[in-house]
C-alpha cells in the first residue's frame, strides 16, 4: 500500500497560497461556531469541537487526496455518537469523553481496513434518496433536541419522543429570556443566509452572545451558559475503556463508518467533477482514517467529510487543502488566546445556531423533487427519516443501507420486460410483454431487463410460458433478446435449461440474441448451449432475426 502525501495541497503557487489562506480564515469565522454546536450535539465539552478542526484537519491534508473536502465535526456522526453514548455515561463527563474517543479510534480502524482492502465502492450502497431521508431525520431529531435549551427547560433524555413529552409537560415553565434570544439568533441566521450567504452571522451571534452575557451577567439572571472551557492545545493520549465497553461501541463505529464513507465520497465526487479533477477515493479514505485517529488521540470525537462545510469552503474561495491548514492555524490562536471567553456563551445562543444547522439538513427542495419524479423513492426517504426520529440514528443508518439494497434488489427481482410487436404502420416496436401478443405469426421476440438469478428466474419462466401458451398463433420461434443479461447463476441456469428443454420438445426453436461473452460462458458451462444448439446463439439481434427470416417454414410478416 503506497502513500502519496499532500496530494490535496500540492501543487501550490504563491497566488494560490494567499487565496487559500484568506479562504481558510473566512471558513474559520463561519465554522468555529458550528463545530461548537456539533460538540453540543455529540454531548461533548465545547472545546472538543475546536479540537476536531485542529489536528484532524492537518491529518487529512497530509494523507487525503481531495483538494476540496473539509473534514471536521459533523451533525450526522455527532448524533450517531450521542444516541448510544448517552445511555452509557453522563454527557460531557470524563468517561463519556473516553467513550467518544474510542468510537473515533474504532472508526479510524474500520476506515484503515477499508483502505487496505479498497472498499471505497461501499459508498455506492447508500442511495441519494435514503441519504436525503436520513439527513432530514437527523435534522428533525437535532432540532427537537435543541428545543429544551432554546426554551430554557431542563430536558434530560436522549430519545426524541421522551424529549417531546418533557417539553410538552414543562410548557408552563418556559423562560422568556432564553426563548427571545434563541428566536433572535435563529431569525438573524436564516434571514441573512438567504441574502448574504457568505456573511458569518453565527460568528457574530457567538461574539454578541458572549459580550452580552459578560456585560449583563446572564448566569446571575438564570440564563444558562457553557461555563469554564479548557484552554491550550489538546494533550495526546489513547482512550482506554473496558473491553466490554469497546465491544459495545463497535456498532456505533460501524454506523459512523457507513455515514463517513457515503457523505465523504459524495462531497468529494461533486467538487472534483466541478473542477475536472481525478477522484482517489482510497486515498481519501486513508485521510479520513488518519483524521479520526487524530481526533481520538486529542480527546475529540468522530470527524467526517462534510458536504455543507465543503460547499462553504468552495464559496469562500478554497481550492486546496492549504485553506484547511490556515483554518487549523486560526483554531490554534483561539485555543491559546480566546478560549476563556467561551465560558460566557449562553446555551440558548449555541442551541439557536445548532437549530439552524438542523433546519439546513432538511433539504425540502430535493425531497420535493423526488416526490414529483419518483413517489416510491419519496416514500423510502420518509420511512428513513421517521426511523431516525422515532427509532434512533444508529438504527436509522442501518435501515437506510437496508432500504438502498432492497430497492436495488427489487429492481433486479422484478425488472422491466419487453417484446417486439407490430405497430400501426406494420413496423415492430418495443412494448410491455403482455400475454396474447406476438411479434409475427409463429414468432415472439422477448427482452428480459436484468441478470437472471435465483430470485427472478421464476418470473422469466412464468412469463415465457404465458406468452407462448396465449399467443394468437402457434409459436415456432421464441427469440430471447439477452442484451441486459450478463450473468446466470446456478438456480437460474437450471430453470432456464429446463424451460429450453421443454420448449424444444414441443417443437419450438429457442434463440438467444445479443449474447455477450460472459453470458455465453455461463450458458456453455451450465449446458444451455447444448440444449438449444450453438447455431441458435447470436451476438446481435439482427443476425438472429436474419436466421429466422431464412428459415423455410417461417412466414415472416413485419419490417424489422
Amino acid at each position: 500500500m503506497r502513500f502519496d502525501l499532500l496530494k490535496g495541497v500540492l501543487p501550490l503557487d504563491r497566488a494560490g497560497a494567499w487565496r487559500d489562506a484568506l479562504a481558510g480564515v473566512t471558513l474559520a469565522s463561519m465554522n468555529i461556531p458550528q463545530v461548537l454546536g456539533y460538540a453540543r450535539i455529540a454531548g461533548m465539552p465545547a472545546v472538543t469541537g475546536l479540537y476536531t478542526v485542529f489536528l484532524p484537519l492537518v491529518a487529512f491534508a497530509i494523507f487525503g487526496a481531495s483538494r476540496h473536502l473539509v473534514v471536521a465535526a459533523d451533525s450526522a456522526t455527532a448524533t450517531i455518537v450521542a444516541s448510544r453514548l448517552a445511555t452509557m455515561a453522563p454527557t460531557g463527563s470524563a468517561s463519556y469523553v473516553v467513550l467518544a474517543g474510542t468510537v473515533a479510534l474504532l472508526t479510524a480502524a474500520l476506515l484503515l481496513m477499508a483502505r487496505i482492502f479498497r472498499l471505497g465502492f461501499l459508498a455506492d450502497f447508500l442511495s441519494r434518496t435514503v441519504l436525503l431521508g436520513f439527513l432530514a431525520g437527523v435534522g428533525v431529531q437535532v432540532g427537537i433536541a435543541m428545543m429544551g435549551d432554546m426554551l430554557g427547560l431542563a430536558v434530560h433524555s436522549s430519545r426524541t419522543l421522551d424529549q417531546i413529552g418533557l417539553i410538552v409537560r414543562q410548557l408552563d415553565h418556559v423562560q422568556l429570556a432564553p426563548l427571545a434570544i434563541s428566536v433572535l439568533v435563529v431569525s438573524c441566521i436564516l434571514g441573512v443566509r438567504h441574502y448574504l450567504p457568505r456573511l458569518p452571522v453565527p460568528l457574530f451571534a457567538v461574539v454578541g452572545g458572549i459580550a452580552a452575557s459578560y456585560a449583563y451577567d446572564f448566569a446571575g439572571h438564570g440564563i444558562a451558559v457553557i461555563g469554564p472551557v479548557a484552554g491550550g492545545l489538546p494533550s495526546l493520549h489513547v482512550p482506554l475503556p473496558g473491553w466490554q465497553e469497546t465491544l459495545d461501541l463497535v456498532p456505533v463505529s460501524a454506523s459512523c463508518f457507513v455515514m463517513i464513507i457515503a457523505q465523504s465520497a459524495a462531497a468529494g465526487r461533486v467538487f472534483a467533477e466541478r473542477y475536472h479533477e481525478r477522484v482517489d477515493e482510497d486515498a481519501d479514505i486513508m485521510g479520513l482514517a488518519a483524521a479520526n485517529a487524530a481526533a481520538a488521540l486529542t480527546g475529540a470525537f468522530v470527524v467526517n467529510g462534510s458536504p455543507t462545510q465543503t460547499a462553504m469552503a468552495e464559496r469562500a474561495g478554497a481550492r486546496s487543502q492549504f485553506a484547511q491548514l490556515a483554518f487549523a492555524g486560526v483554531v490554534v490562536v483561539v485555543l491559546l488566546l480566546l478560549s476563556g471567553s467561551l465560558q460566557y456563551l449562553p446555551h440558548c445562543v449555541l442551541a439557536g445556531i445548532v437549530f439552524t444547522i438542523a433546519v439546513g439538513l432538511v433539504n425540502v427542495k430535493s425531497l420535493w423533487a423526488i416526490r414529483h419524479e419518483s413517489p416510491g423513492e419519496f416514500t423510502l426517504a420518509l420511512v428513513t427519516a421517521a426511523a431516525v426520529v422515532f427509532i434512533g440514528v444508529e438504527h436509522g443508518i442501518l435501515l437506510a443501507v437496508a432500504l438502498s439494497l432492497m430497492r436495488h434488489v427489487r429492481h433486479s427481482y422484478r425488472p422491466h420486460t419487453m417484446m417486439l410487436a407490430p405497430g400501426s404502420d406494420g413496423r415492430w416496436l418495443p412494448v410491455p410483454a403482455i400475454a396474447g401478443t406476438e411479434t409475427a405469426p409463429g414468432l415472439i421476440v422477448y427482452r428480459f431487463g436484468a441478470d437472471l438469478f435465483f430470485a427472478n428466474d421464476h418470473l422469466f419462466v412464468d412469463e415465457v410460458r404465458q406468452l407462448i401458451d396465449r399467443a394468437p398463433a402457434p409459436v415456432r420461434w421464441f427469440l430471447v433478446d439477452a442484451g441486459a443479461v450478463t450473468d446466470l447463476d446456478y438456480s437460474a441456469a437450471r430453470s432456464v435449461g429446463d424451460l429450453c428443454d421443454a420448449l424444444t420438445q414441443r417443437g419450438i426453436v429457442v434463440i438467444f440474441a445479443r449474447v455477450n461473452v460472459y453470458l455465453r460462458s455461463d450458458m456453455d458451462r451450465h449446458g444451455i448451449t447444448g440444449t438449444i444448439g450453438e447455431k441458435h446463439i447470436f451476438q446481435t439481434l439482427h443476425e438472429a432475426l436474419a436466421a429466422v427470416d431464412a428459415a423455410p417454414a417461417m412466414q415472416h410478416a413485419g419490417d424489422a
